[in-house]
């Protein structure tokens, strides 16, 4: 129905602006160091274009990263699934929109309509599982170096509240991206029924009068 679909663009759409914030927020990992004085604690954040560290004082400082090639490769494979997670959710909103019952483009020919609405869910779909791949291949990363016996203690870094807005945002894009693409099919299959039988009904009664 078409308010399946309105509810399905609007949970893709919400996950594709969640998949934006996490890929500019720094928390990706964080630690936090406490020096032999509690005046020198701070956090430190990481993310996947700078790091930053917060003072006690509340004062943040970030550094964003000098050159791509003394990136770790795995960040950089990060960096492009959430680029094209991006990108991809560009697309399929431009699509989605064309392809919806309450918009008037496309309106001659209903069944292109319909299939623009389900290749945006489609889309969706892609884009949401290429930020879901991008945050739990990151996450795990993560978790290994904790468990690591040989990472130094004060290089311990956790999950950052990022990751978390990144597998909640991937997950809205594919279940929206879902409902798109479920939408759909079922009016299709339920237009031959309804515009038969009931035609034929009333004329085949007044046949017999």
């Amino acid at each position: 129905s078409g308010g399946l679909q309105l509810l399905g663009f609007v949970l893709a759409f919400l996950g594709w602006i969640g998949i934006i914030i996490s890929t500019a927020m720094p928390q990706w990992k964080m630690a936090s160091y406490a020096g032999d004085n509690i005046v020198t604690a701070q956090a430190l954040y990481e993310g996947l274009w700078m790091s930053c560290a917060m003072q006690s004082t509340g004062q943040i400082q970030c550094k964003v990263y000098d050159s791509l090639l003394k990136l770790e490769s795995s960040l950089q494979a990060t960096r492009a699934l959430m680029v094209a997670a991006i990108l991809l959710g560009l697309v399929a909103v431009f699509v989605a929109v064309t392809g919806m019952k309450c918009m008037k483009c496309m309106e001659d020919d209903q069944v292109k309509k319909m299939r623009m609405a389900v290749f945006g869910g489609v889309i969706f779909i892609i884009a949401g599982l290429a930020a879901l791949v991008a945050t739990s291949w990151y996450g795990n990363r993560v978790a290994r170096a904790f468990y690591d016996p040989f990472t130094p203690v004060n290089t311990r870094f956790e999950f950052g509240s990022a990751l978390f807005i990144g597998w909640a945002a991937a997950s809205l894009a594919m279940l929206g991206g879902a409902f798109l693409c479920c939408s759909c099919p079922r009016r299709e299959t339920s237009y031959p029924p309804t515009r038969g039988y009931p035609k034929n009904a009333p004329s085949t009664g007044k046949d017999y009068v």
